[in-house]
C-alpha cells in the first residue's frame, strides 16, 4: 500500500511540475498580454477610443510579440539567456508556418531550442581552444537556431497547427453543447492542488487568445480566474466559522477578491474538504451564467481580481461578467454555509488540517506523516541557522501567496532586529542557488527539495500565519551569530601584483559598471589611481586582468574563464566590505 501511495505522490509532483513549467512560460509575460488586451480594448473599431492607426498594433503583437516572448522565456528556463535566444529564434519558424497565433508552438519550440543548445554546450565543454570560445558560442547558437527555425516552419509548425485547431474545435464543441460548466469539476479541485496557474495560463490562455483573434473575446479567461467560488467560501467562514478561521476569513476575502490572490482560500478548503463541493458548484454556476450571457474577456485576467476582470472586459460586457461572479459567489456561499453550519468542527484552528487534507487527496505522504508529529513539517536544524543570509519563499508562480508570506516574515525579522537577512520570493522553478532557507507550502516542499536539495527547507500549511516563523526568529536571535551575507574570499595560490582590476557581470554593463565606479573612487581617495579599474562581460574577460571581481553567483564562471587571475566574490557590487580590505592590502 505504501508503494502505491509513493507512486501517487510522485505522480502528483510530476503533474504539478509539468503544469508549473507550462505556466512559467506565460506568467513572466503577463504584462505584455495585458498591454495587448488594453490596446485591443481601446483602439479596435468597437473599442472605447477607436483609432485605425493604433489598432494596427493589435495583430503584430498577437501573432509575433507574444509568441516570441513565450518562446524566449521557455528557452531561458531551460538554459538561461543563451537558451532563450535560440528558443525565440526557433519560435519564429512555427509563427511563419501557421496562420493562427502560435502560442502552443512557442511553448514547444522555446524549451526545445534551449534544450538543444544546452546539450551542445555540454558536449563541447572543455574542448574549445582558448580564444575561439566566442566564435564557437555565437555560430553554434546561430546554426542550431537557424536549423530549428527551418524545421519548425516546414514540419513542426503544421503539426502544431493541426493540434491547435483540434483543441480549439474541441473547446468550441464543448461550449456549443453547453457542457463548459462541467469543466469546473476538474478545475476547482485542481486549483486547490496548486494547479491553478497551470490550468489558467498553461491551457486556457493560449486557447483563449485564439478565440479572441476570431471572435473578439473569450469565456475561457473567466473559467479559472472567477473569484466567486473562493469568495463565497470565505464569506461563509466569516459568518459561521469558528476561532482563527472566522477571524482571518474577512481579511482573506478582501485579499482574494480585490487582490486576486486565490491561493489564500485554499487552506480553508483543506480544513474542510467537503467545501470543495461548494467551489465546484459555484464554479459551474458562474460558468453557466457566463455562457448564457455571452460573457468574455479580451485577455487573461491576472491576478484573478475583480479589478482585473473589469479592466479586461470588452466594451458593454461588464454586466455579464459581474453576473457570473455574483452567481458563483452566491452558490458557493450557500453550499458552504450549510456545510459549515452542520459541521461540529467549523475550523477552530486553521493550522489543523493535515489528516483532512490526506482524506481529500486520497493519499498519505511522507510530508503528511511528518506534519502529524511535528505540527507543521520537518524543522530546520538549529545548528544551520547561524549561517542563514537569504530566505526564499517559493510557490508555483512566485507571486501571490509566496509574496505575502515573505512580507510576513520580513516584518517579523525587522521587529527582531534581523534586517541583515534577505527575504524574497520566487517560483519553485526559479529558486536561486544562493538560497540558504526555502519556505514552501507543504504540498510543494518535495518539488523545492528536488530543485535545491542543498538548502534548508521549511514546510508550512499557511503562508500568512505559521508558527514556524516565530520558531525561526527565536532560533536566529538565540544563536548569537551574525548572518553571513557574502562568501569568503576564495583562497589564492599567490597574491601577485595588481595593476588591472576588472569587474565582470553577465552583460558587462549595469551592475559591473557601477561596481567599477565605486572601487575607482576608493582607489582615487587612497592614492591608488594608477591601478586600472574597468568592467566587462564574463565572456569577454581580458587576458591582462590581474584581479577579477564578480557577484557570488557568477564567480565559478569567471574562474573557468580566467583561472590564472585572482578572484574576489561579492554579494553586492555597490557596497561590499571587500573593497576596503582590498584598498588596505594594496596600500601596504
Amino acid at each position: 500500500m505504501s508503494e502505491q501511495n509513493t507512486e501517487k505522490s510522485g505522480f502528483k509532483v510530476k503533474v504539478q511540475r509539468f503544469g508549473s513549467y507550462l505556466s512559467s512560460m506565460i506568467m513572466p509575460n503577463i504584462g505584455a498580454f495585458i498591454a495587448w488586451g488594453l490596446i485591443t480594448a481601446l483602439f479596435i473599431p468597437d473599442g472605447y477610443l477607436p483609432n485605425a492607426s493604433l489598432a494596427e498594433l493589435v495583430e503584430p503583437m498577437l501573432y509575433y510579440l507574444l509568441p516570441l516572448l513565450i518562446g524566449y522565456t521557455g528557452g531561458k528556463i531551460v538554459y538561461g539567456g543563451r537558451g532563450g535566444v535560440v528558443g525565440a529564434t526557433a519560435t519564429i519558424g512555427v509563427i511563419v508556418g501557421a496562420d493562427i497565433p502560435m502560442f502552443l508552438g512557442a511553448m514547444a519550440m522555446g524549451p526545445l531550442g534551449g534544450y538543444l543548445i544546452k546539450k551542445f554546450d555540454e558536449a563541447i565543454h572543455g574542448k574549445i581552444k582558448s580564444g575561439f570560445e566566442m566564435l564557437v558560442n555565437n555560430f553554434s547558437a546561430g546554426i542550431i537556431g537557424g536549423a530549428l527555425t527551418i524545421i519548425a516552419s516546414l514540419a513542426i509548425g503544421p503539426v502544431v497547427l493541426g493540434l491547435n485547431k483540434a483543441l480549439a474545435a474541441g473547446v468550441e464543441a464543448i461550449i456549443a453543447a453547453g457542457l463548459l460548466p462541467l469543466v469546473s469539476i476538474l478545475i476547482e479541485p485542481g486549483k486547490v492542488l496548486f494547479l491553478n496557474n497551470a490550468i489558467n495560463h498553461g491551457i486556457f490562455t493560449p486557447l483563449g487568445l485564439e478565440q479572441v483573434a476570431n471572435t473578439g473575446k473569450s469565456v475561457l479567461f473567466l473559467v479559472e480566474a472567477n473569484p466567486g467560488p473562493g469568495l463565497g467560501i470565505l464569506l461563509a467562514y466569516s459568518i459561521v466559522g469558528k476561532g482563527s478561521a472566522k477571524q482571518s476569513a474577512p481579511g482573506a476575502a478582501l485579499i482574494h477578491f480585490v487582490g486576486g490572490i486565490h491561493e489564500i482560500y485554499f487552506p480553508y478548503i483543506l480544513m474542510k474538504p467537503a467545501l470543495v463541493l461548494a467551489a465546484i458548484l459555484g464554479g459551474m454556476g458562474g460558468v453557466f451564467t457566463f455562457t448564457l450571457l455571452d460573457a468574455g474577456l479580451l485577455a487573461a485576467a491576472s491576478p484573478g481580481s475583480i479589478v482585473s476582470l473589469m479592466i479586461m472586459s470588452p466594451r458593454g460586457g461588464y454586466l455579464s461578467v459581474i453576473a457570473g461572479v455574483l452567481v458563483a459567489t452566491a452558490i458557493s456561499f450557500l453550499v458552504s454555509f450549510v456545510i459549515l453550519k452542520r459541521s461540529k468542527d467549523s475550523g477552530e484552528d486553521i493550522s489543523e488540517a493535515t489528516e483532512k487534507m490526506e482524506v481529500m487527496k486520497g493519499k498519505k505522504s511522507s510530508v503528511s506523516s511528518n506534519l502529524k508529529t511535528n505540527a507543521e513539517g520537518p524543522k530546520v536544524e538549529a545548528s544551520s541557522y547561524g549561517n542563514i543570509a537569504k530566505v526564499v519563499f517559493a510557490c508555483d508562480a512566485g507571486m501571490g501567496s509566496s509574496a505575502m508570506g515573505a512580507s510576513v516574515l520580513r516584518n517579523k525579522f525587522k521587529k527582531a532586529g534581523l534586517t541583515d537577512i534577505e527575504v524574497t520570493n520566487t517560483s519553485i522553478s526559479n529558486l536561486p542557488n544562493d538560497a540558504d532557507l526555502v519556505v514552501t507550502h507543504q504540498d510543494l516542499t518535495d518539488r523545492a527539495k528536488d530543485k535545491l536539495p542543498e538548502a534548508n527547507h521549511i514546510s508550512v500549511k499557511n503562508f500568512m500565519n505559521s508558527p514556524k516563523y516565530d520558531e525561526l526568529v527565536a532560533e536566529l536571535t538565540s544563536t548569537g551569530e551574525t548572518p553571513v551575507k557574502e562568501e569568503t574570499i576564495p583562497e589564492q595560490a599567490e597574491q601577485k601584483e595588481i595593476n588591472k582590476v576588472v569587474f565582470a557581470c553577465d552583460a558587462g554593463m549595469g551592475s559591473s559598471a557601477m561596481g567599477a565606479s565605486v572601487l575607482r573612487n576608493k582607489f582615487k581617495k587612497a592614492g591608488l589611481q594608477d591601478i586600472d579599474v574597468t568592467n566587462t562581460a564574463i565572456s569577454n574577460l581580458p587576458d591582462d586582468a590581474d584581479l577579477i571581481i564578480t557577484h557570488q553567483d557568477l564567480t565559478d564562471r569567471a574562474k573557468a574563464k580566467r583561472p590564472d587571475a585572482e578572484h574576489i566574490s561579492v554579494a553586492n557590487f555597490m557596497n561590499s566590505p571587500k573593497y576596503e580590505e582590498l584598498v588596505d592590502r594594496l596600500k601596504k
